[in-house]
């Protein structure tokens, strides 16, 4: 059995492990290996308790938990379109699971809070930025998310491309979750 709820600032080290163990696995075939060592569980804990503590009105942080032992496995976190360079207003800022609790419907049931709380808080549209060559983009295409944009990113001394996909309209996101 599994929970979602809001994050909250005593959920900083349980998501910054999940943070750290599911960049690495998820980018361990993507980036160089020093881009790859430039994510800390220090540096991560100490994001994700400014992130908490500071906890913006528009912004929005999900964990969702294990039941049986209280154990974090996954988060989602988003609010304002940070470019602007595209018509979205909302986006994903990180959506993580740890990898043995992938592909069982808990993404979508993290995507779906996130949408609804988004909605709530007056957002239409969302857009998440993915490495072009992971796989996991492959979730957001499933929720037919489309491709809107790509650009250059740096990470640690290395650079990627990234590509924005987007849902144009949450209520359509929302259907298609349901």
């Amino acid at each position: 059995m599994f929970t979602i709820r809001k994050g909250n600032f005593e959920d900083a080290e349980q998501i910054a492990d999940v943070h750290v163990s599911s960049w690495k696995s998820t980018y361990q075939e993507l980036l160089d290996e020093k881009d790859l060592s430039n994510i800390t569980y220090e540096n991560r804990k100490t994001l994700w308790e400014t992130i908490l503590k500071i906890q913006k009105q528009d912004q929005c942080v999900y964990i969702i938990k294990q039941n049986e032992d209280d154990k974090i496995i996954g988060f989602i976190s988003g609010g304002p379109e940070r470019t602007k360079n595209f018509n979205y207003d909302g986006e994903i800022y990180s959506i993580y699971l740890l990898d043995e609790y992938q592909k069982k419907g808990l993404g979508a049931r993290l995507l779906k809070v996130f949408a609804e709380r988004m909605k709530v808080l007056g957002y239409r549209s969302i857009l998440v930025w993915v490495l072009t060559q992971n796989p996991s983009s492959r979730f957001y295409e499933r929720y037919q998310a489309k491709p809107i944009g790509t650009e250059k990113v740096t990470i640690g001394q290395g650079t990627y491309q990234e590509t924005a996909y987007g849902w144009g309209n949450i209520d359509d996101l929302l259907k298609l979750i349901d």
